[in-house]
């Protein structure tokens, strides 16, 4: 993207109490998607646009829960909604329901046909309780996020396991039942890592292996997509550093940053 007056007048934040904060088109684009208050209590009087800043605040400056500034809703709140949104899938919901729209509004089919597949290892904190191995390759102790994405860099699923697991047999994890919700992927692209008959053998589609060049840098054909995604995702200093106790956080906080990411495109360009 080539930054002009008019690109950096729509990035621009500034007018917002944090720069983590939605606008309204923003807002409107998710508050249909937020579950209704459940039936038999009383009625919901927590602000829930509120609640959703609070938990992309956390997600793009990287505090601790307890480190919530005061204007948002209490943390106990905040963390009850991320968490119960985690376990009743309505992250996964919001998700998918944005991926869509914004297929549509780049003018691509509702249906991938191509994928990428990559990992990434990350350093855990102390606070993690599972999922830790040490990947020997890049002389990393932590976890390993595990990602296919599409040719616009958004991603189709995501698994976060040991980074002691190899990429060919970490593969299993995130290829199992990846065409059963998009069925018309034809191809998957992997980098080196990927290349043999366990990874092809678990793979869904045929699997192409593009791998780099020894001789020097070189952008790889439909590789850097992916790369891109995880610099999307590193954007937000929660995902940084695997802070979380277990690993289901981490890919519920990989969720909401892709979520975060989609609504403000789709808010952007709808309106311009």
């Amino acid at each position: 993207m080539v930054w002009t007056p008019f690109t950096r007048a729509e990035h621009n934040r500034s007018g917002l109490r944090y720069p983590s904060d939605l606008k309204d088109r923003e807002w409107e684009l998710i508050a249909p998607l937020i579950p209704p208050c459940r039936p038999g209590g009383r009625p919901r009087d927590t602000d829930m646009r509120s609640v959703i800043a609070g938990i992309f605040y956390l997600l793009q400056s990287g505090c601790p829960w307890g480190f919530l500034p005061r204007d948002f809703p209490p943390k106990s709140t905040v963390h009850y909604y991320f968490k119960r949104f985690q376990n009743d899938g309505t992250w996964s919901r919001i998700h998918d329901t944005l991926y869509r729209q914004t297929r549509d509004l780049e003018g691509k089919e509702e249906q991938p046909s191509y994928a990428i597949i990559d990992s990434q290892s990350v350093k855990t904190g102390p606070e993690a309780r599972e999922m830790v191995g040490f990947d020997a390759g890049k002389k990393v102790k932590g976890r390993k996020r595990h990602i296919v994405v599409d040719t616009l860099g958004l991603i189709l699923k995501a698994e976060v396991h040991s980074a002691g697991i190899q990429d060919r047999d970490g593969a299993a994890m995130v290829f199992d039942k990846l065409t059963a919700r998009f069925p018309f992927i034809e191809k998957i692209c992997g980098d080196g890592g990927y290349q043999g008959p366990i990874a092809q053998a678990n793979s869904p589609r045929p699997l192409e292996i593009i791998k780099r060049n020894e001789a020097g840098f070189e952008v790889l054909p439909k590789r850097w997509i992916v790369e891109r995604t995880f610099a999307w995702l590193g954007i937000n200093r929660r995902l940084s550093k695997d802070f979380e106790r277990f690993s289901q956080t981490t890919l519920a906080f990989i969720q909401t940053a892709m979520i975060k990411l989609m609504i403000r495109r789709l808010a952007r360009y709808q309106t311009s």
